[in-house]
């Protein structure tokens, strides 16, 4: 659940009547996500190939006096994006947040990397780097004309720990932050920025079959701050990133698990 009493004191008044892209918005962080940047007066479109779900938090949103627009989406399919983006230029005109957040985790099974079937490594960079670039590819036309845009990547805190058994997932989260590096310097005359957050475990309503109680205790353990991570614990950042605040800050890698890495 979304503990709206702390989210209504992260304030980012240049956040209202923003057209903000959220992929994978249907469950977990990117739900969190579109409920807080609806709070905060912009007008979300949730982005998510469940259409059931995405539904669903358009409908949260829209009963608590929010706006927002759900528009089933394949990220790792051009044409569903072309689509998805068409129908955003048409109901609101212009596009100025982009956050990449879907991706393939949750469902996937530790395993040594070399017993990762050959099928799901290429699924996994499909969707979490393809995706991720055919998403910033379609927004640009409408943040180059308007010479104003910012684009959020989300990688994982998962990457500095080199986490075993997901060799794909952290390969595709660690290009993630080369990916936002290098397209900062691209797109940085056009007054775009391009940043990208690192989040520790994060623990939501998805279930994660392969993290054990036992495990869960370790991950909180190695923190500075000794509690679980919840969505609710990126807002602040995400929210920086996406508004005015932010106007001199690109191509940086935040880390914002709670302490568990460090530079």
């Amino acid at each position: 659940m979304t503990d709206n009493s702390n989210l209504q004191n992260i304030v980012f008044p240049s956040l209202k009547d923003r057209v903000i892209i959220i992929t994978g918005a249907g469950q977990g962080i990117g739900r969190v996500f579109a409920k807080s940047f609806a709070m905060a007066g912009a007008r979300v479109v949730i982005a998510e190939r469940n259409e059931k779900t995405a539904a669903a938090v358009a409908t949260e949103i829209m009963k608590a006096d929010g706006q927002a627009l759900a528009i089933t989406t394949d990220i790792a399919d051009p044409a569903s994006i072309d689509e998805m983006i068409k129908l955003v230029e048409d109901e609101y005109g212009h596009i100025d947040v982009l956050i990449n957040n879907a991706a393939i985790f949750s469902t996937l099974q530790m395993r040594p990397f070399e017993q990762i079937p050959l099928e799901e490594w290429e699924q996994v960079l499909r969707v979490n780097i393809t995706g991720t670039f055919l998403c910033a590819c379609a927004v640009l036309p409408a943040m180059r004309r308007a010479k104003w845009g910012r684009i959020i990547n989300m990688a994982s805190g998962a990457v500095s720990l080199g986490r075993p058994g997901y060799l794909h997932y952290i390969a595709s989260k660690s290009a993630l932050i080369g990916m936002s590096r290098s397209m900062a310097r691209e797109l940085g005359p056009d007054n775009i920025t391009v940043n990208a957050i690192l989040p520790g475990a994060t623990f939501t309503e998805i279930e994660r079959k392969t993290v054990t109680p036992q495990q869960k205790e370790r991950i909180i353990a190695m923190q500075c701050i000794p509690r679980a991570e919840t969505p609710e614990d990126l807002v602040g950042t995400a929210m920086f990133l996406a508004s005015e605040s932010s106007a001199f800050v690109t191509g940086q890698i935040i880390n914002a698990d709670g302490g568990a890495t460090h530079p």
